[in-house]
Protein backbone atom coordinates (compact mmCIF):
# COMPACT_ATOMS: atom_id res chain seq x y z
CA UNK A 1 0.00 0.00 0.00
CA UNK A 2 1.33 3.46 -0.84
CA UNK A 3 2.30 5.82 2.02
CA UNK A 4 -0.25 8.35 0.72
CA UNK A 5 -3.07 5.81 0.84
CA UNK A 6 -2.01 4.59 4.26
CA UNK A 7 -2.09 8.14 5.58
CA UNK A 8 -5.54 8.79 4.18
CA UNK A 9 -6.90 5.58 5.68
CA UNK A 10 -5.87 6.79 9.13
CA UNK A 11 -8.24 9.73 8.80
CA UNK A 12 -11.78 9.36 10.00
CA UNK A 13 -14.24 9.52 7.12
CA UNK A 14 -16.34 12.04 9.04
CA UNK A 15 -13.40 14.44 9.21
CA UNK A 16 -13.04 14.62 5.44
CA UNK A 17 -15.26 17.05 3.52
CA UNK A 18 -16.58 15.56 0.26
CA UNK A 19 -14.61 17.95 -1.96
CA UNK A 20 -11.43 17.12 -0.06
CA UNK A 21 -12.11 13.38 -0.44
CA UNK A 22 -12.56 13.80 -4.21
CA UNK A 23 -9.28 15.71 -4.42
CA UNK A 24 -7.48 12.97 -2.46
CA UNK A 25 -8.91 10.33 -4.77
CA UNK A 26 -7.76 12.25 -7.86
CA UNK A 27 -4.23 12.55 -6.45
CA UNK A 28 -4.16 8.84 -5.62
CA UNK A 29 -5.39 7.92 -9.09
CA UNK A 30 -2.63 9.99 -10.64
CA UNK A 31 0.02 8.49 -8.34
CA UNK A 32 -1.12 4.95 -9.11
CA UNK A 33 -1.05 5.71 -12.83
CA UNK A 34 2.57 6.86 -12.48
CA UNK A 35 3.52 3.68 -10.62
CA UNK A 36 1.62 1.45 -13.11
CA UNK A 37 1.41 3.50 -16.32
CA UNK A 38 -0.79 2.43 -19.18
CA UNK A 39 1.18 0.88 -21.99
CA UNK A 40 1.64 3.07 -25.03
CA UNK A 41 2.74 2.45 -28.58
CA UNK A 42 2.92 -0.91 -30.27
CA UNK A 43 1.97 -3.75 -27.92
CA UNK A 44 3.23 -7.22 -28.90
CA UNK A 45 0.31 -9.18 -27.41
CA UNK A 46 -2.41 -6.90 -28.78
CA UNK A 47 -4.76 -8.82 -31.06
CA UNK A 48 -5.64 -7.02 -34.27
CA UNK A 49 -9.31 -6.32 -34.88
CA UNK A 50 -11.75 -4.53 -37.23
CA UNK A 51 -10.91 -0.93 -38.17
CA UNK A 52 -7.36 -1.10 -36.81
CA UNK A 53 -4.94 0.76 -39.09
CA UNK A 54 -1.80 -1.20 -39.99
CA UNK A 55 1.46 0.03 -41.47
CA UNK A 56 3.16 -2.82 -43.38
CA UNK A 57 6.70 -2.85 -44.72
CA UNK A 58 8.42 -5.67 -46.62
CA UNK A 59 12.13 -5.35 -47.23
CA UNK A 60 12.95 -4.95 -50.95
CA UNK A 61 9.28 -5.17 -51.96
CA UNK A 62 8.12 -1.52 -52.23
CA UNK A 63 4.68 -2.61 -53.50
CA UNK A 64 3.96 -3.97 -50.04
CA UNK A 65 5.07 -0.89 -48.12
CA UNK A 66 1.54 0.33 -47.50
CA UNK A 67 -0.95 1.41 -44.86
CA UNK A 68 -4.14 -0.61 -44.74
CA UNK A 69 -7.22 -0.68 -42.51
CA UNK A 70 -8.64 -3.97 -41.27
CA UNK A 71 -12.13 -4.68 -42.59
CA UNK A 72 -15.13 -5.39 -40.38
CA UNK A 73 -14.67 -9.14 -40.90
CA UNK A 74 -10.99 -8.95 -39.95
CA UNK A 75 -9.39 -9.13 -43.43
CA UNK A 76 -6.85 -6.95 -45.21
CA UNK A 77 -6.22 -6.79 -48.94
CA UNK A 78 -2.62 -6.50 -50.15
CA UNK A 79 -0.79 -6.40 -53.47
CA UNK A 80 0.60 -9.81 -54.49
CA UNK A 81 -1.06 -11.60 -51.57
CA UNK A 82 -4.67 -10.56 -52.12
CA UNK A 83 -7.08 -10.83 -49.18
CA UNK A 84 -5.66 -12.41 -46.02
CA UNK A 85 -6.86 -12.74 -42.46
CA UNK A 86 -5.40 -10.28 -39.92
CA UNK A 87 -8.09 -10.17 -37.23
CA UNK A 88 -7.35 -12.18 -34.13
CA UNK A 89 -3.59 -12.19 -34.77
CA UNK A 90 -0.93 -10.31 -32.87
CA UNK A 91 1.47 -8.10 -34.77
CA UNK A 92 4.20 -10.77 -34.61
CA UNK A 93 1.83 -13.50 -35.78
CA UNK A 94 0.76 -11.44 -38.78
CA UNK A 95 4.40 -10.74 -39.67
CA UNK A 96 5.20 -14.48 -39.66
CA UNK A 97 2.03 -15.32 -41.59
CA UNK A 98 2.81 -12.78 -44.31
CA UNK A 99 6.44 -13.88 -44.49
CA UNK A 100 5.38 -17.51 -44.97
CA UNK A 101 2.98 -16.55 -47.79
CA UNK A 102 5.64 -14.45 -49.55
CA UNK A 103 8.30 -17.14 -49.19
CA UNK A 104 5.91 -19.70 -50.70
CA UNK A 105 5.53 -17.84 -53.99
CA UNK A 106 7.74 -14.75 -54.25
CA UNK A 107 10.70 -14.33 -51.87
CA UNK A 108 13.32 -16.11 -49.86
CA UNK A 109 13.80 -15.02 -46.27
CA UNK A 110 11.03 -12.43 -46.44
CA UNK A 111 11.39 -9.66 -43.85
CA UNK A 112 8.01 -8.27 -42.87
CA UNK A 113 7.34 -5.52 -40.34
CA UNK A 114 3.84 -4.65 -39.11
CA UNK A 115 3.13 -1.57 -37.01
CA UNK A 116 -0.31 -0.80 -35.56
CA UNK A 117 -0.90 2.91 -36.21
CA UNK A 118 -4.46 3.13 -34.86
CA UNK A 119 -6.09 0.90 -32.27
CA UNK A 120 -9.71 1.18 -33.37
CA UNK A 121 -11.08 -2.27 -32.59
CA UNK A 122 -10.57 -2.15 -28.82
CA UNK A 123 -11.99 0.93 -27.20
CA UNK A 124 -13.56 1.78 -23.88
CA UNK A 125 -15.84 4.71 -23.12
CA UNK A 126 -15.90 6.84 -20.01
CA UNK A 127 -18.82 9.14 -19.28
CA UNK A 128 -20.27 11.17 -16.44
CA UNK A 129 -18.36 13.12 -13.79
CA UNK A 130 -14.96 12.88 -15.51
CA UNK A 131 -12.86 15.77 -16.78
CA UNK A 132 -12.36 14.41 -20.31
CA UNK A 133 -15.18 12.02 -21.22
CA UNK A 134 -14.94 10.09 -24.47
CA UNK A 135 -13.61 6.95 -26.13
CA UNK A 136 -10.13 5.68 -25.31
CA UNK A 137 -7.96 3.06 -26.98
CA UNK A 138 -7.55 -0.08 -24.90
CA UNK A 139 -3.88 -0.71 -25.54
CA UNK A 140 -2.45 -3.67 -23.70
CA UNK A 141 -3.79 -4.36 -20.22
CA UNK A 142 -5.41 -1.34 -18.62
CA UNK A 143 -7.20 -1.04 -15.31
CA UNK A 144 -10.11 1.09 -14.20
CA UNK A 145 -7.87 3.59 -12.40
CA UNK A 146 -5.55 3.92 -15.38
CA UNK A 147 -8.50 4.83 -17.59
CA UNK A 148 -9.72 7.43 -15.08
CA UNK A 149 -6.22 8.91 -15.03
CA UNK A 150 -6.09 9.04 -18.83
CA UNK A 151 -9.44 10.85 -18.81
CA UNK A 152 -8.12 13.55 -16.49
CA UNK A 153 -9.54 12.35 -13.19
CA UNK A 154 -12.89 12.76 -11.49
CA UNK A 155 -14.75 16.03 -11.13
CA UNK A 156 -15.99 17.28 -7.78
CA UNK A 157 -19.54 16.31 -8.73
CA UNK A 158 -18.65 12.60 -8.85
CA UNK A 159 -20.87 10.28 -6.86
CA UNK A 160 -19.40 7.65 -4.56
CA UNK A 161 -19.64 4.81 -7.06
CA UNK A 162 -18.55 3.74 -10.52
CA UNK A 163 -20.67 1.63 -12.86
CA UNK A 164 -18.95 -0.46 -15.54
CA UNK A 165 -21.34 -1.71 -18.24
CA UNK A 166 -19.83 -4.77 -19.88
CA UNK A 167 -20.96 -6.59 -23.03
CA UNK A 168 -20.11 -10.27 -23.32
CA UNK A 169 -19.55 -12.30 -26.48
CA UNK A 170 -22.79 -14.22 -25.98
CA UNK A 171 -24.72 -10.96 -26.33
CA UNK A 172 -25.49 -10.61 -22.65
CA UNK A 173 -24.45 -7.55 -20.65
CA UNK A 174 -23.89 -6.80 -17.00
CA UNK A 175 -23.41 -3.79 -14.75
CA UNK A 176 -20.47 -3.93 -12.36
CA UNK A 177 -20.91 -1.53 -9.44
CA UNK A 178 -17.76 -0.38 -7.70
CA UNK A 179 -17.73 1.64 -4.50
CA UNK A 180 -15.27 4.50 -4.92
CA UNK A 181 -14.48 4.78 -1.22
CA UNK A 182 -13.86 1.05 -0.93
CA UNK A 183 -11.53 1.20 -3.93
CA UNK A 184 -9.56 4.29 -3.01
CA UNK A 185 -10.07 5.22 0.64
CA UNK A 186 -10.05 1.63 1.94
CA UNK A 187 -7.50 0.33 -0.54
CA UNK A 188 -9.43 -2.62 -1.99
CA UNK A 189 -7.21 -3.23 -5.00
CA UNK A 190 -9.43 -6.07 -6.26
CA UNK A 191 -11.95 -3.40 -7.25
CA UNK A 192 -9.41 -1.91 -9.68
CA UNK A 193 -10.68 -4.28 -12.35
CA UNK A 194 -9.00 -4.85 -15.73
CA UNK A 195 -11.02 -3.38 -18.58
CA UNK A 196 -12.40 -5.23 -21.59
CA UNK A 197 -12.93 -3.88 -25.08
CA UNK A 198 -16.34 -2.26 -25.34
CA UNK A 199 -16.66 -1.47 -21.63
CA UNK A 200 -18.58 1.69 -20.75
CA UNK A 201 -17.36 3.29 -17.53
CA UNK A 202 -19.98 5.57 -16.02
CA UNK A 203 -19.14 7.86 -13.11
CA UNK A 204 -22.59 9.14 -12.07
CA UNK A 205 -22.99 12.81 -11.27
CA UNK A 206 -24.11 13.25 -7.69
CA UNK A 207 -27.38 15.07 -7.25
CA UNK A 208 -27.11 18.10 -5.02
CA UNK A 209 -29.49 20.40 -3.23
CA UNK A 210 -29.04 23.74 -1.50
CA UNK A 211 -28.99 24.63 2.15
CA UNK A 212 -29.02 28.36 2.87
CA UNK A 213 -27.08 29.59 5.90
CA UNK A 214 -27.23 33.19 7.08
CA UNK A 215 -26.89 35.29 10.17
CA UNK A 216 -23.85 35.14 12.44
CA UNK A 217 -21.57 32.89 10.36
CA UNK A 218 -18.38 34.01 8.67
CA UNK A 219 -19.38 32.99 5.13
CA UNK A 220 -23.17 33.11 4.76
CA UNK A 221 -24.77 31.79 1.58
CA UNK A 222 -25.78 28.62 -0.19
CA UNK A 223 -24.09 25.31 0.56
CA UNK A 224 -24.31 22.37 -1.86
CA UNK A 225 -25.38 19.14 -0.20
CA UNK A 226 -24.89 15.78 -1.96
CA UNK A 227 -27.84 13.44 -1.80
CA UNK A 228 -25.70 10.47 -0.76
CA UNK A 229 -24.05 12.19 2.19
CA UNK A 230 -25.66 13.08 5.49
CA UNK A 231 -25.34 16.77 6.25
CA UNK A 232 -25.53 17.87 9.88
CA UNK A 233 -25.72 21.25 11.55
CA UNK A 234 -22.07 21.06 12.62
CA UNK A 235 -20.93 20.35 9.07
CA UNK A 236 -23.10 23.16 7.70
CA UNK A 237 -21.74 25.67 10.19
CA UNK A 238 -18.18 24.51 9.44
CA UNK A 239 -18.69 24.94 5.68
CA UNK A 240 -20.13 28.40 6.35
CA UNK A 241 -16.85 29.39 8.00
CA UNK A 242 -17.94 28.85 11.60
CA UNK A 243 -19.74 31.12 14.04
CA UNK A 244 -18.85 34.76 14.43
CA UNK A 245 -17.97 36.13 17.87
CA UNK A 246 -21.51 37.49 18.17
CA UNK A 247 -23.31 34.23 17.32
CA UNK A 248 -25.96 32.88 19.68
CA UNK A 249 -25.02 29.26 18.99
CA UNK A 250 -27.41 27.88 21.59
CA UNK A 251 -30.43 29.05 19.63
CA UNK A 252 -29.89 28.26 15.93
CA UNK A 253 -33.14 28.38 13.96
CA UNK A 254 -33.95 25.88 11.16
CA UNK A 255 -36.77 26.66 8.73
CA UNK A 256 -38.06 23.57 6.91
CA UNK A 257 -40.96 22.79 4.59
CA UNK A 258 -42.91 19.62 5.40
CA UNK A 259 -45.96 18.69 3.31
CA UNK A 260 -46.14 22.25 1.93
CA UNK A 261 -46.10 23.66 5.44
CA UNK A 262 -43.29 25.70 6.95
CA UNK A 263 -42.03 24.63 10.36
CA UNK A 264 -39.43 26.19 12.69
CA UNK A 265 -36.92 24.11 14.65
CA UNK A 266 -34.54 25.36 17.30
CA UNK A 267 -31.18 23.65 17.73
CA UNK A 268 -28.78 24.14 20.64
CA UNK A 269 -25.39 23.72 18.95
CA UNK A 270 -23.60 24.25 22.26
CA UNK A 271 -25.12 21.04 23.64
CA UNK A 272 -24.10 19.17 20.47
CA UNK A 273 -20.54 20.42 20.85
CA UNK A 274 -20.48 19.29 24.47
CA UNK A 275 -21.78 15.86 23.51
CA UNK A 276 -25.04 16.27 25.40
CA UNK A 277 -27.20 15.66 22.34
CA UNK A 278 -26.75 14.18 18.89
CA UNK A 279 -25.81 16.27 15.89
CA UNK A 280 -28.89 17.62 14.11
CA UNK A 281 -29.43 16.28 10.56
CA UNK A 282 -30.01 18.95 7.93
CA UNK A 283 -32.36 18.25 5.02
CA UNK A 284 -32.34 19.58 1.47
CA UNK A 285 -33.55 23.16 1.13
CA UNK A 286 -33.41 23.86 4.86
CA UNK A 287 -32.73 27.46 5.87
CA UNK A 288 -30.32 27.85 8.78
CA UNK A 289 -30.34 31.13 10.69
CA UNK A 290 -27.77 31.89 13.39
CA UNK A 291 -29.07 34.81 15.51
CA UNK A 292 -26.92 37.47 17.12
CA UNK A 293 -26.21 37.34 20.82
CA UNK A 294 -28.12 39.87 22.90
CA UNK A 295 -25.13 40.59 25.14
Amino acid sequence: MSPILAGVMNLSEDTLPMNFKINIIVVLIMSLAIVCPAQEGDVPDYTIGPQDLLSINVFEVPELNITVRVSENGDITLPLLGTIRAGGMTRNQLEKHMAALLEKSYLKNAQVTVFIKEYQSKKVSVIGAIKNPGNYDLIGKQSLLQLISLAGGLTESAAGRIIVIRQYKNGKSASLKIDLDELMMNGKAELNIPLNAGDIVNIPVERTSDVYVFGQVNNPGYIKVKSSSQMTILKVIAQAGGFTDRARSGNVLITRRVNDKEIKLKVNVNKILRGKQEDFVIQANDIVFVPESVL
